[in-house]
């Protein structure tokens, strides 16, 4: 083997250890990969889930039904020659043999190295990092995507996002797609095939996890940084909202017990589930350069208005219409209120800025999305006023978008209040395309929004001091594997100008 460099050790999986990993075969339970997430100054939590056979029925992945051992490291160099911590965890059936340990005592703004050893294998290696202290305006390269559906396409956005090496990802929901195989078809045909039925069951949740973690794009995109993640609708099922799912389902609570604990299982979080309930939203400072507030809007939700659609609805502007619930929406308000970030970014699921689809006389307007929450979107605008430098980041509507949130969306001449920046999917939609033959229709109908792409990626973004810089980052294809990546547009946010700039 030649020399060893971070990107073939964190990218291509090679694992340098002071004992040698066997080559993956079928008794290697690190089929998954390995993860790290939700980075605080003095700790990072780390996960894998062992599955010797990913697509087993049983979503026991091929292991025993009894507890097994995992032995964890961490260490200051990706040789491992500076172990700074290590342990044994225990992976329990009834958690679907995932393990979340959950590292303290570390050195704040410090990169580090781990990996797991079970039954005679070891993991590959993953890189993770502290988040800097309080009082440090280290700067930061983020990344953040939304919306890979496996039947659509292969993940190389994932692939092409971890060779970029950024010290934080947000994922901000639809990891994973709950439908049976060939229901949800791209546009140009889907080009894999899941396995097993529409997800229903635990044991459909984490057969379905399994084969969307045994992807090794995806693998290598949680190798590289930590990650702070939430769901939206399909890791659950198609706009649900609350305790209401789309269509009428007798079991409904059941499932979304079941898809609330694999969720649990098969990412990086310290919380599981207690009841009903797994919460999602909570804050992650970066030193004093910026502050995470990572929200929840799908778990608390009031169901959509006048059925849901793209329509006209006055019941949207009800005041008493709550997209996060009363206690997630006062914890927001309260956090904006006193933080002392130079950036505050809400990590947030569906479409946060009015956007009227139909050009000309009236409106049209996606009710799943803020548009169908209108007094709730006021109140957090509202809250936005004593934010240096407010902006919303934002999943779920499978392309790239970047806009200017206004006061009064519909007057050009309108205060600015804040910036939303939208990731594209990962494969959802298929291959896609620079734009629509509608959209410099629909962007002079909506003249707060700056930009539009229908390519797949993701958003890199580069926070310091004095700007913001966003790079939408779209490949060229996903329908067969390979495809490069190049930046598509780049806008730069200026400390307390609440305005997009495009380079």
């Amino acid at each position: 083997m030649g020399s060893v460099t971070r990107r073939t050790l964190i990218i291509g999986g090679v694992a340098v250890t002071a004992l040698t990993a066997a080559s993956a075969r079928p008794s290697d339970p690190f089929t998954l990969g390995v993860a790290s997430g939700d980075p605080t100054p003095d700790g990072v939590v780390l996960w894998t889930r062992l599955a010797r056979d990913p697509l087993a029925e049983d979503g026991l992945g091929g292991m025993p039904s009894r507890s097994t051992e995992v032995r964890w490291e961490i260490a200051g160099d990706e040789r491992f020659r500076g172990i700074v911590q290590r342990g044994v965890a225990t992976a329990r059936p009834e958690s679907g043999h995932s393990v979340h340990v959950d590292v303290r005592d570390l050195a704040p703004g410090r990169e580090y190295f781990y990996r797991f050893a079970a039954h005679g294998h070891v993991s590959r290696a993953g890189r993770t990092r502290t988040a800097p202290g309080p009082a440090e305006m280290t700067g930061l390269t983020m990344a953040f995507a939304s919306c890979a559906q496996f039947e659509h396409g292969y993940f190389t956005a994932y692939k092409r996002l971890a060779e970029d090496e950024p010290d934080l990802i947000l994922h901000l929901g639809d990891y994973q797609y709950e439908f049976e195989k060939g229901v949800h078809v791209a546009p140009n045909g889907n080009v894999r095939v899941v396995d097993g039925p529409a997800t229903v069951t635990l044991a459909n949740y984490r057969q379905r996890y399994g084969q969307y973690k045994a992807d090794l794009d995806l693998q290598a995109a949680h190798a590289v940084a930590p990650w702070s993640v939430v769901w939206d609708d399909h890791e659950v099922d198609n706009n649900w909202a609350g305790g209401m799912p789309d269509k009428p389902q007798a079991h409904f609570p059941e499932r979304r017990r079941a898809a609330f604990q694999a969720y649990y299982e098969n990412m990086p979080i310290r919380r599981a589930p207690q009841g009903d309930e797994l919460r999602l939203y909570r804050r992650l400072p970066w030193g004093r350069l910026a502050t995470f507030h990572m929200l929840d809007s799908r778990q608390y939700r009031d169901d959509q208005a006048c059925g849901d659609g793209l329509k006209d609805c006055p019941d949207r502007l009800l005041p008493t219409r709550t997209m996060l619930g009363t206690a997630q929406e006062n914890w927001l308000l309260n956090g904006l209120r006193t933080s002392s970030a130079r950036w505050d970014v809400l990590g947030q699921q569906v479409f946060f800025s009015q956007y009227d689809h139909t050009i000309g006389t009236g409106e049209t307007l996606l009710l799943d999305a803020w548009d169908g929450y209108a007094a709730a979107r006021d109140r957090v605008v509202a809250g936005f006023a004593p934010v240096r430098n407010p902006v919303v980041l934002t999943g779920d509507v499978h392309a790239a978008w970047g806009a200017e949130i206004k006061e009064r969306w519909d007057d050009p001449a309108s205060k600015t209040a804040g910036t939303e920046l939208v990731s594209t999917s990962i494969t959802a939609g298929g291959d896609g395309s620079e734009e629509y033959p509608e959209t410099p229709s629909w962007l002079a109908e909506n003249p707060h929004v700056k930009y539009f792409n229908n390519r797949r990626g993701y958003v890199l973004t580069r926070f310091s001091a004095g700007e913001l810089r966003a790079d939408f980052r779209g490949v060229e294809y996903v329908s067969r594997p390979g495809s490069p990546v190049s930046t598509k547009a780049s806008f730069v946010i200026e400390d307390r100008v609440r305005a997009l700039h495009r380079v």
